[in-house]
């Protein structure tokens, strides 16, 4: 069984979400099976594994539609790609698409980063649930990173394929043997990592830190200046540090120190920074939304995203005796249940059988 990877959604320089969801789930895949990465930039490769590649247009070009008369040259068995926008006109092969989340339909601002022409598309696509429909029809098979958005991905019937669950997970450096086993938070500092898009509700962890005089929050992200000085006036006595793009290793090491990780989405499709936390034993203390209570468990704690008291009263609940260090455990036990390992056996079984058909 050939099978092609579409590393093309990979970063240049830096990961963000799908970027690091191909990185780790690419390298885990080739250590069970022979992997052909398709790439569209040679820059991809600094982020990416040691494996054997090919290169063809960028998915924002506007040949994407058809793509496939490209990859039919490789002769691949079956492609798997980490989004759901592969062209697919004229394939010869299986075709195996990925839906992350379908936050953009409720939400639908596209990032800033794209391309104006794909902004536009981006914009039309999410008014209407018949274009994706019609993407991802066109597949073998379809795979989620979640069983909440494949809920979703049921509830709108978005497709008649298939639907596989194949989660994230997380890439965090492993904790000095003294602070491995921690029974108490090294500082009293709150670390949230996310963007700032308005879904993100990242007011409420602001408003929360004003109620929490004692405590840092820690914002990750690049920030723009104008919504520093937007978060900056909404609660002045709120002690805020914008890390403005923290490198991997100084996230790290905010958040192995930090009392807890806080989010307040409205939507999240995933949840990468809960593992991230939870791998590191950090506490995480979000939003009461479905995915987070899939991925978090009985691990974290849950406040109305909405309700920056409520959060506040969370982030004290974890100073009474013994809770934060009860807390760290559970969440390092619920993180080791999404691996790239485990994710890419998942994922090598929807392959075979497709390729099987």
């Amino acid at each position: 069984m050939r099978i092609l990877f579409d590393c093309r959604y990979t970063r240049i320089g830096r990961h963000d979400g799908i970027s690091r969801y191909t990185a780790g789930l690419v390298t885990a895949l080739a250590k069970l099976h022979p992997v052909t990465m398709l790439i569209s930039d040679h820059r991809q490769l600094d982020l990416l594994p040691d494996l054997p590649w090919e290169i063809i247009p960028a998915p924002t070009s506007v040949g994407e539609p058809w793509v496939a008369r490209t990859v039919n040259r490789l002769r691949p068995d079956v492609v798997f790609t980490p989004m759901q926008t592969m062209g697919g006109f004229g394939r010869k092969y299986r075709l195996v698409l990925t839906v992350h989340d379908l936050i953009y339909y409720r939400h639908p601002t596209p990032p800033r980063d794209l391309p104006a022409f794909v902004r536009g598309l981006w914009r039309l696509y999410h008014l209407a649930w018949w274009p994706q429909r019609l993407l991802l029809n066109r597949s073998d098979a379809v795979v989620t990173v979640s069983e909440t958005t494949k809920g979703l991905i049921a509830e709108h019937r978005l497709t008649k394929r298939p639907v596989h669950v194949v989660p994230n997970a997380a890439d965090m450096p492993e904790l000095a043997p003294g602070r491995a086993e921690r029974t108490a938070a090294e500082s009293r500092s709150l670390v949230y990592m996310g963007s700032f898009m308005p879904y993100k509700n990242v007011d409420t962890l602001v408003r929360a830190t004003a109620l929490l005089p004692d405590y840092t929050l820690h914002l990750m992200s690049r920030v723009t200046d104008a919504e520093r000085r937007r978060l900056t006036e909404l609660a002045p006595g709120a002690r805020i540090v914008f890390h403005d793009g923290a490198s991997d290793e100084d996230y790290a090491e905010t958040l192995a120190a930090a009392t807890a990780l806080v989010t307040a989405s409205h939507d999240e499709g995933f949840g990468i920074p809960l593992v991230e936390s939870m791998t590191l034993g950090t506490p995480v203390v979000v939003s009461d939304i479905p995915i987070f209570r899939e991925i978090g468990g009985e691990a974290a704690l849950y406040f109305d995203a909405d309700a920056p008291e409520q959060l506040a009263a969370r982030i004290r609940h974890l100073e009474d005796d013994g809770v934060w260090a009860a807390r760290s455990a559970a969440a390092r036990a619920q993180a080791a249940r999404y691996t790239w390992d485990a994710s890419a056996e998942r994922l090598l079984t929807v392959l075979e059988g497709v390729a099987s058909r």
